[in-house]
């Protein structure tokens, strides 16, 4: 399926003839190297959109001429288009790693995907986080395609009132400025999807965003074939109408499997990132039982194979909740489509005992690959979904983790791109397998490393003027303040960067704990600081929103002006200058809080130093050589109590520790043990950080073996399906009759000897494991016991009895280690499919 030509076609001059390529190619086009292009063509209207898209379309004939002639430009384009020509051209990492791949295509099914300015269909990390996905898949040559939503509104844009409180502004996002192409049929016609809401179908416009080699294919109900309530469903991203969340997700589900079946594509793995698209795990189960002529059951153990389910939420309460109402309205024929009435839906998705269906606890039990998004969130996911495994550990509820990563190219600052360039002997040597040479970067001048961030940091003071002297703009201010306001900060002074998304568990007023030791610390004469704020409250988390006001009223203090400066609309954009130039990244939330935590990566790969909590990813990358670290890593109960002595923790970091270790210079001006930092976050922590280690993890951990077993189990019309479906109905049935009888343990020759009577009913003894099972000693989260329990004799053939043995050595208490009886089938993933589990006492 190929798009048609772009929506706006511009003629261009032989030799920019790539412009137009670039334009739509949000993997070339997302960097600060690209931005120098575009930057040259038109600098006002690229200051004020970031879309070349726009720069295309209002550019005059005879500035693109005059462009023409500019071998700067030119150099810089060819550079990109050679970058994508090596991408296509040289054998990837996927053909070389997997030669004889059983894997077709992933579908990467994600709610928001952040990719560009240019692309506002993003909210936060989520989105930034499925970017950066595409970006690395497509790097290394994964086949996988992006499935989302285009938003005519998006998420909203950030303005402050002069008392610093959040105004949001939803402006409409017209394709025919956005990098997006109409996807066309076969019969030459714009292409459209369908999928059924009460009473009506609702039609599903089709758009492909161009991403490197991978493609982003995006639903669109704002069709003239619809009403103008349905044209509306996909307005705004993360609806604040539940209902219309609802629909949304039925949108992303359905629709976008059936946008698949539509263009022809087939895949073995869809990859949910989050659970908002859990509705595609009963599409691509019906459209297999469709194809087959099989139960849902059966279509579902054959399809759960290969769906991978990835959370990002800390806590349960994140997740979407849908009422029994709802789904009866908009769900029921989904349901009832599968042979599942709305009840066996609603169980399907139920977490704990409230009622209503939780997509994330449908993608639990309809995924086979599950993981969190750093270690530590695994451990807290597990937490969370243990009550889907009643009386399972907690260290085997079945949520691995493989920790996020950035996508590099489009993260680093140029001159820190030349430098690892030099450093690397290779200008494409972020897509490298292997780690990076931390010899090399040791023997690298000092005084180069501190020049590419002495010149980050004066590009984004200069980028910060450009952009708060807009801002200002915006709000009437005088030609004396805006004059002021060109010069506000210090390209020599240590320069402090927190921005994120807003919200009570990050903390982001922690800072404000002791306003007064705040100014002392970035008013000081001999060491001084200044502080770069930014940030986005939903529009409906009012506590979010005091938070923006209270750090914008901070920072507009007459006497910090020059010191502190809070960024309106927090955005793609802003975020990669700040973490290009920013000397530290500032990063609190509260602990066990914060899943992942990507933001704190970017500074990385530029030089930057981390001072964050120990949570998400810095609980796995922090140890004192390369940055400072927040807190113990673990839960309180007393959070007043603990952001007190956090917040007294944070300001004894900056006073005794980092400002003055970034002003401790040599002879050459150089902070010697601030760079020994750099040199270790730089060397250590970039490759272990990067997307292209995570992506290769999925490849690994998830995708392969999903292609693999989905595979086994749909060949031969789903026979292993159809076994196994089988197999779980005879345990459900029998499971009641199952139960213990007496048990011993002896002491024989440094061993202890454990005999167990096991009474199986109408239960196969070959259907289940018995397992002698123990606590690792020293508390970890992995098992380290659960040995299988040998089967003697039968000891009652009337109720299907057996005497079943182990040995275990008796270097522990006996009372360490317990029987139980677990599902066992070769092919089946347990506890994640079957969850039965009987323990002797």
């Amino acid at each position: 399926m190929n798009p048609i030509t772009p929506i706006f076609h511009r003629r261009l001059p032989k030799s920019l003839k790539g412009l137009q390529e670039l334009a739509l190619d949000l993997r070339l086009n997302e960097s600060l190297h690209a931005d120098r292009i575009w930057e040259m063509l038109d600098p006002e209207v690229w200051e004020r959109t970031r879309n070349p898209q726009m720069i295309l379309q209002e550019i005059p004939q005879e500035r693109l001429e005059q462009a023409a002639k500019n071998n700067q430009l030119k150099k810089e384009l060819q550079s990109l288009l050679l970058t994508k020509e090596k991408l296509l051209t040289e054998r990837s990492w996927f053909a070389q790693k997997y030669p004889r791949s059983p894997l077709r295509a992933v579908a990467y099914f994600s709610m928001e995907f952040g990719l560009s300015e240019a692309l506002p269909i993003y909210s936060g990390g989520l989105g930034i986080l499925a970017g950066d996905h595409l970006k690395s898949a497509g790097d290394l040559g994964i086949p996988i395609v992006g499935i989302g939503l285009l938003y005519q509104q998006g998420y909203f844009r950030q303005v402050l009132n002069l008392d610093g409180s959040q105004v949001e502004a939803f402006p409409y996002n017209d394709p025919l400025s956005l990098p997006v192409t109409p996807v066309v049929g076969k019969n030459g016609s714009l292409l459209r999807s369908k999928i059924r809401l009460p009473g009506r179908d609702l039609f599903l416009r089709l758009w492909q965003a161009q991403v490197g080699i991978t493609s982003l294919y995006l639903l669109d109900s704002n069709d003239p074939l619809n009403s103008p309530w349905d044209r509306g469903i996909t307005a705004t991203l993360y609806s604040p109408s539940i209902e219309n969340r609802f629909i949304q997700e039925l949108v992303l589900g359905f629709g976008g499997w059936r946008a698949l079946e539509d263009m022809g594509i087939e895949v073995d793995v869809i990859h949910l990132n989050e659970g908002h698209a859990a509705f595609v795990i009963l599409a691509r189960a019906y459209s297999f039982m469709r194809k087959t002529g099989l139960s849902f059951s059966e279509a579902l153990w054959a399809t759960r194979a290969g769906n991978v389910f990835t959370t990002h939420t800390p806590v349960a309460a994140g997740f979407d909740r849908f009422d029994r109402t709802m789904l009866k309205q908009y769900a029921e024929y989904y349901a009832n489509s599968v042979g599942l009435s709305i009840d066996e839906l609603q169980s399907l998705g139920q977490l704990g005992d409230q009622e209503g269906l939780v997509n994330a606890s449908l993608a639990m039990r309809g995924c086979c690959f599950v993981n969190g998004v750093s270690k530590f969130h695994g451990q807290v996911s597990r937490k969370i979904f243990q009550h889907l495994y009643p009386r399972w550990p907690h260290s085997e509820v079945p949520v691995n983790h493989i920790t996020n990563g950035i996508h590099i190219p489009s993260w680093d600052f140029p001159q820190a791109r030349a430098l690892w360039d030099q450093i690397e002997k290779d200008p494409m040597w972020w897509c490298k397998t292997s780690g990076i040479s931390s010899e090399a970067m040791d023997l690298e001048d000092s005084k180069k490393i501190w020049q590419v961030r002495c010149d980050a940091r004066l590009a984004l003071v200069n980028y910060v003027r450009r952009r708060f002297v807009r801002q200002l703009k915006e709000h009437s201010a005088s030609p004396e303040f805006l004059e002021k306001a060109s010069q506000i900060l210090d390209p020599n002074v240590l320069t402090i960067g927190f921005a994120r998304r807003i919200a009570a568990y990050k903390r982001p007023t922690l800072l404000l704990h002791d306003q007064q030791r705040l100014q002392k610390i970035l008013l000081d004469q001999n060491y001084p600081v200044q502080l770069i704020l930014a940030g986005k409250a939903h529009p409906h988390d009012e506590e979010g929103k005091r938070m923006v006001q209270q750090l914008a009223q901070f920072a507009s203090q007459p006497e910090l002006f020059g010191h502190i400066v809070f960024m309106e609309d927090y955005d793609i954009g802003l975020a990669r200058r700040l973490l290009a130039g920013v000397d530290l990244w500032v990063n609190v939330p509260r602990s066990t809080m914060e899943a992942c935590g990507t933001s704190g990566m970017k500074v990385l790969v530029n030089g930057g130093l981390n001072l964050s909590e120990l949570d998400g990813w810095w609980a796995e990358a922090f140890f004192p050589g390369v940055g400072w670290a927040l807190g113990d890593g673990k839960e309180h109960d007393d959070t007043l109590e603990l952001d007190k002595s956090e917040a007294e923790q944070l300001y004894e970091l900056l006073e005794n520790e980092i400002i003055p270790e970034f002003y401790n210079r040599d002879q050459e001006g150089i902070p010697r043990a601030w760079m020994s930092k750099i040199r270790s976050s730089m060397a250590r922590l970039v490759p272990k950080f990067s997307s292209h280690r995570m992506v290769r993890e999925y490849m690994e951990k998830a995708y392969i073996p999903a292609a693999e077993a989905y595979k086994c189990r749909s060949s031969d019309n789903a026979k292993l399906a159809s076994e196994l479906s089988d197999w779980q109905n005879r345990l459900n049935s029998g499971w009641k009759d199952l139960h213990f009888g007496n048990s011993k343990v002896s002491r024989v020759e440094g061993t202890w000897r454990f005999e167990v009577e096991i009474f199986f009913g109408r239960i196969d003894p070959n259907d289940v494991r018995v397992e002698l099972y123990a606590e690792r000693e020293d508390g970890g989260a992995e098992k380290s016991i659960g040995l299988a329990m040998v089967r003697d004799k039968m000891i009652s053939p009337e109720l299907n009895g057996y005497l079943y043995i182990a040995s275990v050595p008796d270097s522990r208490p006996a009372e360490h280690y317990t029987p139980r009886i677990i599902p066992f089938h070769p092919h089946a993933f347990i506890p994640l499919e079957v969850n039965h589990i009987l323990w002797l006492h």
